[in-house]
């Protein structure tokens, strides 16, 4: 199977650049098939009262179409009014939910295993330790970051 990765915006959102293809291949492989789609509240409402029940926006929804192909619907409407909450900002929280919804297309529940998987991979992607390292997976090495002296 060839692989396959789009990445759909059907908002006048500005998307922040973050290392899609590679947290996609990372989680679910080389050769799976996956569309990302960014909707508006509206198109996120229909899309959740359709396949959930539920009438109103939600910030991410994961399809599992075949063994090796999915969908990940977004709403960055959404995404950007939760990320305070979850203390993130809205690039943080978007990279976070597609690693969610990258794992739910893997299989995983909700659970204390999804929780380590989510934070090994937000820490891998996006997330300074403690000695000021950024990890650069676009580059495939570690960056010291210079501290400002108080």
């Amino acid at each position: 199977m060839q692989e396959k990765f789009s990445v759909i915006n059907k908002t006048k959102a500005k998307l922040p650049c973050l290392p899609l293809l590679d947290i996609k291949k990372d989680i679910l492989g080389k050769n799976y098939s996956l569309s990302l789609a960014f909707v508006d509240s509206e198109e996120s409402r229909n899309i959740n009262k359709k396949y959930r029940g539920k009438n109103k926006p939600t910030n991410i929804l994961s399809f599992l179409l075949h063994k090796n192909e999915g969908e990940i619907v977004m709403c960055p409407q959404v995404i950007k009014r939760e990320a305070k909450s979850f203390g993130k900002t809205f690039s943080q929280f978007l990279g976070f939910l597609v690693i969610h919804g990258m794992l739910h297309l893997k299989g995983m529940e909700h659970s204390s295993t999804m929780e380590k998987a989510e934070e090994k991979y937000d820490k891998k992607y996006f997330c300074r330790d403690r000695c000021g390292i950024v990890h650069d997976a676009s580059r495939g090495r570690r960056i010291s970051k210079r501290r400002k002296k108080s």
